[in-house]
């Protein structure tokens, strides 16, 4: 008989997804994937990597969540019906309350950069409506996630604004 390990998640850097198919009624009238849609594989990505952090689907459960506060998304290649792709997760910084992401979405085969996704997400007691700080759990993995991403490079476009060029 085995003896149960509880193992701590490992956190590479940067967390990637599994693979994923760009679905054909997620495709639009100028025959690309529609720009909805591009979130629901970002989407679908983080709720890979909160799982690992411990904030993932079954959490929701316990009366905690987490919130979308913010978004930019930049689309730089299209996609098709049943291109595959895998996005990346970058923790770039986390508080009490609050987690500050990057991801990239890429065809999984070619290798290209297709989107990325800069997020702020705050952690909410459900029924009390408001944000709260992170378990002491979910804390520590933040920061073994945060120090196994310290290694990477900030990404070019994070912190980005949306600007009309050279107007600064």
């Amino acid at each position: 008989m085995l003896d149960r390990i509880d193992l701590e998640p490992l956190f590479f850097a940067p967390f990637v997804s599994s693979v994923m198919r760009v679905e054909p009624g997620w495709i639009d009238y100028n025959g690309h994937l529609n720009m909805a849609y591009y979130n629901v594989l970002f989407d679908r990505a983080v709720d890979e990597a909160f799982e690992l952090i411990g904030c993932g689907a079954h959490y929701a459960k316990t009366g905690f969540s987490t919130f979308t506060a913010e978004v930019h998304v930049r689309y730089l290649r299209e996609l098709h019906a049943g291109d595959p792709v895998r996005v990346t997760f970058q923790l770039l910084d986390y508080d009490a309350k609050r987690m500050h992401y990057f991801e990239q979405l890429f065809h999984a085969s070619e290798g290209w950069v297709s989107a990325t996704s800069e997020n702020m997400s705050l952690h909410v007691d459900m029924a009390a409506g408001k944000t709260v700080p992170f378990p002491s759990e979910i804390a520590r993995c933040l920061g073994r996630m945060k120090s196994s991403h310290a290694a990477l490079p900030r990404p070019e476009a994070a912190g980005r604004r949306i600007a009309m060029p050279g107007k600064g």
